[in-house]
């Protein structure tokens, strides 16, 4: 494994380009087929009477929009720091992993029990990444 942030962070980039195409997948023809024109999303909520295939990608293209924002700037402080070393890439890759999980498990049958369980893994490896990056600088 190359001693690098920046691979796992293109990696949820690029996941998160898939949900969004996924959720467009998704919401247009239920929008169609609800007869919602576009004008008429514009407030939130306005889809909400969409099914649930088509909310749950949108539901989770907005998580990824969330506390992945946190991982971009720890993993990217770790790697200009110079400290991205194999146990901070590992960290970063599992982080990577489980949000790509928690990805698949809310666009499909959406187990709020599992998928609150991700999240909680993907936090603690978070928290144990940045945990880790201030001991070494402070």
């Amino acid at each position: 494994m190359n001693d690098t942030m920046i691979a796992p962070v293109m990696a949820l980039v690029a996941w998160s380009l898939v949900i969004w195409i996924w959720m467009y997948v998704q919401r247009i023809p239920a929008m169609q087929k609800a007869g919602i024109k576009p004008q008429e999303a514009r407030f939130p909520g306005s889809l909400d009477r969409l099914p649930d295939t088509a909310r749950q990608a949108a539901d989770n293209y907005n998580h990824l929009m969330e506390q992945p924002t946190i991982f971009y700037a720890a993993a990217l402080a770790i790697q200009v720091a110079g400290h991205a070393d194999g146990m901070a890439v590992h960290f970063a890759w599992v982080y990577v992993g489980v949000r790509i999980l928690h990805s698949l498990l809310q666009i499909s049958v959406n187990l709020v029990a599992l998928r609150f369980l991700l999240f909680v893994v993907s936090t603690g490896v978070l928290a144990a990444m940045v945990v880790r990056e201030l001991m070494k600088l402070f």
